[in-house]
């Protein structure tokens, strides 16, 4: 029987599906999840002739396989990699036609961590607050994918913007990220905010969807002690006390006790998505305001 579903053959190490994400419900403990690289899933669905937002599946690091029970047209973005469909290559970033019954195939990642795949018409898992994603911290959402899952296609319900190929920037050799200052600056050391600016550091293995932590000079605090527990958006630079700058990504608490020396610029965040373990990071310190930082409070007033 042919229906609009897929079926997992191979897992990989963490594959889930993602949108763009829950957003408003930071005041209830829900944090904002969806896909950490958001222009590559909003890419991936272009190609697929999606609606923008879309639910997709985010892999990490070794892709995954499906058996779609439909033709369906696919694309995958994000970290490249090698793509076979029943074991003859196809393009990475572009459109591609994947009969009923053949495998697709997302093979590891040659450069970066996550790959984006889009399926013509969305992957239409039940929503959950509003957005299809899988989020690790609370549990909301469908569970990261197992062998044999079998995850159903919405059906495509008009014509969109089509390209058949685009461009799209390659992962990060270097991590810059934009820094505005944070609102616990005062609990720091000055000699510990030019560590943060000159400091050499790379991406720690034990980053995952809910931040990226880093290895390299601790900073060191003014104040000691503990810190009653406050909001925290995405993009947020919280120290720990081992001293190591973490940047909180989409999974990450919506509140927390460890201060804040900075705040990341969300454009910046996306290439944080695809920094592999040993990328180096760069933290720019920027003055002002930039209307790209996350505004919104992660509790009601």
């Amino acid at each position: 029987m042919t229906d609009r579903a897929l079926c997992v053959v191979r897992a990989g190490a963490l594959t889930c599906v993602q949108d763009e994400g829950r957003h408003g419900f930071a005041h209830l403990g829900v944090p904002r999840s969806g896909a950490l690289d958001l222009p590559a899933s909003r890419l991936a669905n272009r190609l697929a002739h999606n609606q923008p937002g879309a639910a997709v599946l985010e892999t990490t690091l070794n892709g995954c396989a499906v058996r779609p029970r439909c033709a369906v047209t696919v694309a995958v973005t994000g970290a490249p990699c090698p793509i076979t469909v029943d074991g003859r290559p196809v393009p990475w970033g572009a459109a591609v036609r994947v009969p009923a019954g053949a495998v697709l195939n997302v093979g590891a990642a040659v450069r970066g961590v996550r790959s984006y795949v889009a399926f013509g018409g969305g992957i239409e898992v039940e929503p959950v607050l509003g957005s299809r994603s899988t989020d690790l911290l609370s549990g909301l959402g469908p569970a990261p994918l197992g062998d044999g899952h079998v995850l159903p296609l919405g059906r495509l319900v008009g014509r969109y913007a089509r390209v058949d190929a685009a461009p799209a920037p390659g992962p990060p050799s270097e991590l810059v990220l934009r820094t505005l200052p944070g609102p616990r600056l005062d609990w720091f050391t000055p000699d510990a905010l030019a560590t943060l600016a000159t400091g050499r550091y790379r991406v720690s293995s034990a980053s995952n969807r809910i931040g990226l932590r880093t290895e390299g000079p601790a900073l060191r605090r003014a104040v000691h002690g503990e810190l009653p527990s406050e909001g925290m958006v995405w993009g947020a630079v919280q120290v720990p006390p081992d001293g190591r700058p973490v940047v909180f990504l989409a999974d990450h608490p919506t509140t927390g006790g460890y201060p804040v020396v900075g705040v990341v610029a969300e454009p910046d965040l996306a290439a944080a998505a695809q920094a592999a373990p040993g990328t180096p990071v760069r933290f720019v310190p920027v003055r002002g305001r930039l209307a790209s930082v996350r505004k919104e409070p992660a509790q009601a007033p």
